[in-house]
């Protein structure tokens, strides 16, 4: 079935001179598969040239500063070649909007599967392969976290300092935001949020280690290899940073569902029976990195607090019609989740 590239904000006869002029690929350009789209960032597997690419554009109506996310995800794609972070290879990019009408650059396809969508054969019939993949992922995050990003060109891409002192100020005002949004209910609060950022607040660790932050850690941002339990490419990177790298842990464990029913909004992997438990993946990420694991709890909690308060946003732009009426209920009680998981342990 033929895709509409359009429909996604793709003129394709624009792109093809671009990828001429730029030296990637000459000739027509196909659209072999619509992977994402909608109110999401656009994700089109193309081929051009006999060789195939990922393009990755914002949405159709993107918003204020979906271009200069876009220029931040290339100029880190860029970096990460050669480091031990896996990653989607960057190919080229184009900061101007002229061409597309945004911001986009296109990847080398990652030839995996995302886990959350659908396990490979050999996961689903090996436990150990589960197991083995859990371990990996937060290892992952560790070696993220480790990366010298000063010596790939990133010692400017975030503000480290004082991270953890802005984090919970900036998520309570970007909840007072939602106030301003027609149809969210002006004496709307979600439940504990103020007990659980004055939690946060009071036991805010001292001191930590500078590094890269993905800034949306969890098992649906990981393609795996098809024939061996292995990351192949860790990918969404518009929320990247730099601060205090054990927030992706904390963002793991926090989206991590190992059975809780507050698991916030991301699905486990089928079947679920052998992938680490918690605990296991803190042991796993401390194996891999000199980084102090001790203060993990505070990072579940500050994950868990941030989540909840994007997802109320879904929630608090569906009242506005700014938003699908259903996705806005589904954030909802996903926002509800992660601030009940956070509660869970300001209260246990």
């Amino acid at each position: 079935m033929s895709v509409d590239a359009a429909r996604y904000g793709v003129d394709l006869a624009a792109l093809a001179g671009w990828l001429r002029r730029e030296g990637v690929a000459a000739g027509p350009v196909e659209v072999v598969e619509a992977i994402s789209g909608g109110t999401q960032n656009v994700l089109l597997r193309l081929r051009a040239g006999g060789a195939d690419y990922v393009l990755r554009r914002p949405p159709v109506h993107k918003k204020p500063r979906d271009d200069d996310t876009m220029r931040r995800e290339m100029r880190l794609l860029a970096a990460l070649a050669g480091t031990d972070v896996p990653h989607p290879a960057y190919v080229a990019g184009c900061a101007d909007p002229a061409v597309l009408g945004a911001a986009f650059y296109l990847m080398a396809p990652l030839d995996g599967a995302n886990p959350n969508v659908a396990l490979p054969p050999g996961y689903v019939a090996e436990p150990r392969w589960r197991h083995q993949l859990g371990l990996e992922v937060a290892a992952t995050a560790a070696r993220v976290g480790d990366v010298d990003y000063a010596a790939i060109g990133l010692a400017d891409f975030g503000r480290a300092e004082g991270y953890l002192d802005r984090q919970v100020t900036r998520w309570l005002r970007q909840l007072e935001s939602y106030r301003e949004l027609a149809g969210y209910p002006p004496d709307r609060r979600p439940p504990h949020v103020d007990e659980i950022g004055r939690w946060l607040a009071d036991r805010k660790p001292a001191a930590f280690t500078p590094g890269l932050i993905h800034g949306d850690f969890h098992l649906a941002n990981v393609m795996v290899a098809h024939d061996r339990p292995e990351v192949i490419g860790v990918i969404d990177w518009e929320l990247s940073t730099l601060g205090d790298p054990l927030i992706d842990l904390g963002w793991l464990l926090a989206t991590w569902p190992d059975g809780d029913p507050r698991a916030p909004g991301v699905k486990g992997a089928e079947p679920w029976d052998g992938f680490p438990t918690p605990a296991e993946l803190v042991e796993s990420y401390a194996r891999t990195t000199t980084r102090p694991v001790g203060h993990v709890e505070w990072y579940t909690v500050l994950a868990c607090f941030k989540l909840g308060v994007i997802l109320e946003g879904t929630y608090a732009r569906a009242r506005a019609g700014l938003a699908p009426a259903p996705l806005g209920e589904r954030f909802r009680q996903a926002s509800r989740n992660a601030l009940s998981r956070a509660w869970s342990i300001v209260d246990g």
